[in-house]
């Protein structure tokens, strides 16, 4: 369901643009839990919901199998539960997973190209009176070109109203997602990319300390996918292997979309070459709601685990053994040439007295 999204009034088209594209990011899509969603403020009360008809009773959502070429048809029901009439624009707009890692829509004035472009009301506009219900007609388009694959976007309505007082506009939106899958060879997968892994170790060089794995994960297919995905780190030749927590499984990836992830693991001994391994389990959603696990996806990358303690006392007591060593050698040389000397002047004295004449 679309929050409410205050708008500060401006000349500038640009900013407003920029500033309603910001705020709508942090709204997420109506209509994803069974039963008609609400927007509520004041006088202003209105649910959506989908129609009953050949493709169900209480659909938590739309969700199609089309191919190319092909049109289908549907509605919205809409019910204003406030006081007032109402006059909603509707539209449709592509959909994104948003930082949040939940499904969100472009804002009405963004492009969309493909469920948003394809999907057209019947009016853009309904007008509702006082406790009554309006059914919204939709259809959905489906081009002769359009490639296989998932495709996620939504029906939306919209009230914008003017507060004078505060200089702002309000936009409240309210939407049912439509998933789309069309026919032809489905390709789901997904890759794991900028693998790499980092080693904090302890004041105590004999210590194990924690390692941080981080990685992208990419769906690279043409299905929405989610996963479920473990990491562990290991020293040479797989030694000392140690597994990180659970992990949470990310969020539905649209084709093309990719999510960062972060994993800490605890416990890990400074084994000098560490191995981090990262298995995801893509898990495909059909248009019935069944999920099926794919063939699961590994990538391994390395990375130093020195212990710094251990190193720098390693590096000291060599400072020392070669400090003594030289002492040592100097030491030797220095009685070397004070014995040398010693001989070279008894030879000398030796010689003089040989020379002297006998009194």
């Amino acid at each position: 369901m679309y929050a409410p999204v205050k708008r500060r009034k401006t000349t500038v088209t640009a900013l407003l643009r920029t500033a309603a594209l910001a705020l709508l990011a942090t709204s997420a899509v109506a209509g994803l839990a069974t039963g008609p969603a609400l927007a509520a403020d004041g006088d202003v009360a209105w649910t959506v919901r989908t129609a009953s008809n050949s493709f169900g009773a209480a659909r938590s959502s739309f969700s199609y199998s089309a191919n190319p070429g092909s049109r289908v048809e549907d509605a919205m029901v809409v019910a204003n539960r406030g006081p007032v009439p109402l006059n909603l624009a509707v539209y449709a707009a592509d959909g994104f997973t948003n930082a949040g890692g939940q499904l969100d829509l472009l804002a009405k004035d963004g492009k969309s190209v493909a469920v948003g472009a394809w999907v057209h009301a019947a009016s853009g506009s309904v007008t509702i009176q006082p406790g009554k219900t309006a059914q919204v007609p939709f259809a959905v388009s489906v081009p002769d070109n359009a490639t296989p694959g998932d495709y996620v976007g939504g029906i939306v309505t919209s009230l914008t109203q003017a507060n004078d007082a505060a200089n702002i506009n309000v936009d409240r939106r309210l939407g049912i997602r439509i998933k789309l899958r069309v026919g032809g060879e489905l390709k789901p997968s997904l890759a794991v990319e900028d693998l790499h892994v980092d080693y904090a170790g302890t004041s105590n060089p004999f210590a194990k300390g924690d390692a941080t794995v981080s990685y992208k994960i990419h769906n690279t297919g043409n299905a929405a996918l989610s996963a479920q995905q473990t990491a562990s780190v290991s020293g040479p030749f797989g030694l000392l292997r140690v597994r990180a927590g659970d992990i949470a499984a990310p969020p539905e990836l649209l084709p093309g979309e990719s999510r960062t992830m972060t994993v800490p693991v605890h416990g890990v001994a400074p084994a000098l070459r560490l191995a981090a391994t990262v298995t995801l389990t893509p898990l495909l959603t059909d248009v019935s709601g069944s999920t099926t696990s794919l063939k699961p996806v590994e990538a391994t990358a390395h990375g130093w685990a020195l212990p710094w303690m251990l190193v720098l006392l390693l590096v000291v007591l060599i400072a020392i053994m070669v400090a003594v060593i030289l002492y040592r050698r100097r030491s030797r040389l220095q009685r070397k040439t004070r014995e040398d000397a010693r001989v070279r002047n008894a030879v000398e004295q030796a010689l003089r007295d040989q020379e002297s004449p006998k009194s």
